[in-house]
């Protein structure tokens, strides 16, 4: 399963997302709830990269599905933007395939 952790400040803007885990909805090279929460949350953060001048920090685990991105302060309302649209993707993606490839989590930070 694929833990998604949205992260929102106390003005409402999500800021910070941290994902784990494999969907395992189909073997490795053929899951498409993988694939589809890959390409949602690294077009998110290569947008974020090369379309805006933004600062983030980001760690990886390509053997433990690990994606933790946080914008750093300064960021912009287009970096926000892109990351609820990564939310309303995500959402899609679990109403369509259910919670026992991927569950959603907000917490406030």
């Amino acid at each position: 399963m694929i833990k998604i952790t949205i992260y929102e400040n106390s003005e409402q803007e999500y800021t910070a997302f941290h994902c784990i885990g494999h969907a395992e909805y189909a073997d490795a090279g053929e899951d498409i709830v993988c694939a589809a929460v890959s390409v949602l949350v690294l077009n998110t953060i290569n947008s974020i990269e090369m379309l805006l001048s933004d600062e983030f920090d980001l760690r990886t685990n390509q053997e433990s599905g690990l994606i933790d991105f946080s914008l750093r302060k300064g960021y912009s309302s287009e970096s926000l933007l892109l990351i609820r649209s990564l939310v309303l993707g995500l959402q899609g993606i679990q109403k369509s395939y259910g919670t026992d490839y991927v569950t959603l989590t907000f917490k406030e930070v």
